[in-house]
């Protein structure tokens, strides 16, 4: 498949574009500074330079034969809505889209654990819930991860549906690993169209 991965210097991008490789996948990596991709060469690998406050850098690489993946994060508001605006507008297959579990349509299934979240994110939670309405709009699949965490890929990681989401616990880690495995398998076989989908290690 022609995947993008949107925001693939970071952690969680990385682990999206590594993975997305060895998968077999031809993969186009998006970053505001493309040198910032630790990643080798690779035939199947181009790294390109967009920024989401520029919707016509990501129109430029992003078109109807690919599926983005986003690993866009940010503590500026606003930064999350404009990419999941330019994403749906530059007209991909399909758009993965990572948020975080206890906002948003996960927010209830969460419990109490929600409203400690919500005061931590303070002004950039609206951001967050309409960046993943939008994308959810679009047909997208939104991942609702936990507490992300540094580590391998968990052996027994599934993916569910909200209605069969965990009470959040801050406690409870899922490494980005775990969570970009589940964003490609959802890539490679949509099971949560426009709908929340939460990885879970285990």
């Amino acid at each position: 498949m022609n995947l993008t991965v949107l925001a693939a210097s970071g952690q969680t991008g990385i682990a999206l574009t590594r993975q997305a490789l060895r998968r077999g996948h031809t993969v186009t990596a998006i970053a505001r500074d493309p040198e910032r991709i630790a990643l080798s060469d690779s035939p199947n690998l181009r790294k390109v330079a967009g920024d989401v406050h520029d919707a016509a850098s990501i129109a430029a690489v992003v078109d109807g034969d690919c599926v983005v993946l986003s690993a866009l994060g940010t503590d500026r508001p606003g930064t999350l809505l404009a990419g999941a605006r330019a994403v749906v507008a530059a007209g991909p297959r399909r758009v993965i889209w990572l948020g975080a579990y206890g906002t948003g349509k996960s927010a209830a299934v969460a419990g109490e654990g929600a409203g400690m979240l919500a005061k931590v994110l303070g002004d950039r939670l609206p951001d967050k819930v309409e960046a993943d309405n939008t994308v959810l709009a679009a047909g997208g699949t939104v991942f609702h991860a936990g507490m992300l965490a540094d580590g391998p890929e968990s052996p027994r990681r599934r993916t569910v549906g909200l209605e069969a989401g965990p009470s959040f616990d801050l406690g409870a880690k899922v490494s980005r690993e775990t969570v970009a495995a589940a964003m490609l398998d959802e890539a490679e076989v949509p099971v949560h169209p426009g709908a929340v989908a939460l990885p879970l290690a285990e």
